[in-house]
């Protein structure tokens, strides 16, 4: 199905972009990101340069489902499809009459009331990096689909809005950056800040960017100077161009960062009561002998810790829920291990968004790079499909109960009120204020629009 935006033209376009790699090694040592906020003060050095100004109390959480999450076997069921269409799963009546989801997903269909789905969203690309890009950043891939040539939400965020506090990144990625999530030619001052630790993992949840090199930690450190004379040896090989000004103050903010009981504990993921912890999901590692076919981690603490961090002031969340590439075995992986977590997980988060008074300030919207194909392949289970797919989204200006858009009777193509990648992104942007219409130029001096093209979607409000 093509697009009613002239699509080839946008691409054309594109492809004249000029972009230089631009990466940490551009203004710090490698292997110095791992010491006492490095890349914080970077990031607040550049922030500032661009004149940044700060914006109103809202928040956007991305549950990013790399490797496409099966539409037809989630959240756009067709119980009247043949067997090869529909799959092995039933279906579930929810709270909101009317709307049916797969019978895996029974916590999520209880709270039907909290969110809403889109069922008409397609693009045309069926690789998972060039999906990233088309998601995370509105426009085509580059040659290098894992590279960003444009910048991601986030970063058009960070750069545009700046940080909602000052002891606060604006732009998380929980726990590492996935394709399409990077600056691009904004800089890495507008990377997200990477959590490095997983709170999936077991144990207490550490973030690496509050210790020193050599492990000592800035609990232990009694004043400023310490930590300026251990950073002082890496700022002198920093940006040797001389493009970074007042040092000293942006040290200084950086400490307070690191140092600053807001972002502490914004980050104290163990600080949350254990039934709470427990009411996401402390679900076990998936059996290690289909690893190969479900690989999900617990992630559900992901989700609980992008919580815990939009409420003290982040502005945008990215929470890695990969892979569900669910090609071989596709329903057994999800029997078995994504849906039951995604299903216990995401259901927690609309309670706690919502019993916290957060929905209104914060827009949660969950999805991949595109869906899976109709039909069930010989392995049982389903390829790449972007000719149409499913999001799941809350929060903000969003009513809970609501499905935009159809797809036909074999969850195929769109069926009507076709939506696209952008419009989602555009959707985001009106939630936190950002001006689409601005443009931003490459060190060529091409200057591109935040979004190609693209609307909010209306009928979710």
């Amino acid at each position: 199905m093509s697009n009613p935006i002239n699509e080839k033209r946008a691409c054309r376009e594109f492809q004249g972009l000029s972009h230089p790699r631009l990466g940490r090694r551009a203004f710090l040592r490698a292997g110095a990101l791992g010491t006492a906020g490095l890349a914080l003060g970077d990031l607040l050095r550049r922030e500032a340069a661009a004149g940044v100004a700060a914006f109103r109390d809202r928040s956007v959480i991305i549950l990013w489902m790399r490797g496409g999450p099966s539409h037809i076997d989630m959240w756009d069921v067709k119980p009247e499809a043949p067997v090869e269409v529909r799959g092995e799963f039933g279906v579930i009546d929810t709270s909101v009459p009317g709307i049916q989801l797969c019978d895996l997903l029974p916590q999520c269909a209880r709270v039907m009331d909290k969110w809403s789905i889109i069922r008409s969203l397609y693009h045309d690309n069926a690789g998972h990096s060039a999906g990233d890009q088309i998601c995370f950043t509105g426009y085509p891939p580059g040659q290098s689909p894992d590279e960003n040539v444009m910048p991601s939400c986030g970063s058009i965020v960070a750069r545009q809005q700046g940080r909602l506090r000052p002891d606060l990144p604006a732009y998380v990625m929980i726990p590492r950056m996935v394709p399409g999530t990077d600056a691009a030619y904004l800089g890495p001052a507008y990377k997200p800040f990477e959590t490095g630790a997983d709170p999936a993992n077991p144990g207490p949840f550490r973030l690496p960017n509050f210790e020193i090199a050599g492990g000592l930690s800035v609990n232990r450190l009694g004043d400023r100077r310490t930590l300026l004379d251990e950073l002082d040896g890496l700022r002198r090989s920093a940006d040797a161009s001389g493009q970074m000004e007042a040092m000293d103050r942006f040290d200084q903010q950086a400490y307070e960062i690191l140092t600053s009981p807001a972002a502490r504990k914004a980050f104290d993921l163990d600080a949350e009561p254990q039934p709470l912890r427990e009411r996401y999901g402390f679900m076990p590692p998936f059996d290690p002998m289909a690893s190969d076919r479900c690989g999900a981690p617990a992630w559900s603490q992901r989700m609980l810790l992008a919580r815990r961090l939009v409420e003290a002031g982040v502005r945008l969340v990215t929470v890695d829920l990969r892979w569900w590439d669910t090609h071989v075995l596709g329903f057994d992986s999800l029997r078995r291990g994504f849906l039951p977590r995604f299903d216990q997980a995401y259901s927690a988060l609309m309670e706690d968004l919502d019993r916290r008074g957060l929905m209104d300030s914060t827009l949660v919207v969950a999805w991949g790079e595109f869906g899976r194909t109709p039909r069930v392949n010989k392995q049982a289970g389903r390829d790449h499909y972007p000719n149409v797919f499913s999001a799941a989204i809350s929060g903000g200006r969003v009513q809970g109960g609501r499905v935009v858009g159809s797809s036909d009777s074999h969850a195929a193509f769109p069926r009507d009120n076709p939506k696209t990648p952008q419009d989602v992104l555009a959707t985001i942007y009106e939630h936190l204020g950002i001006d689409t219409k601005v443009h931003y130029e490459t060190p060529a001096g091409r200057p591109h629009p935040v979004l190609p093209y693209g609307e909010p979607i209306r009928e979710l409000s």
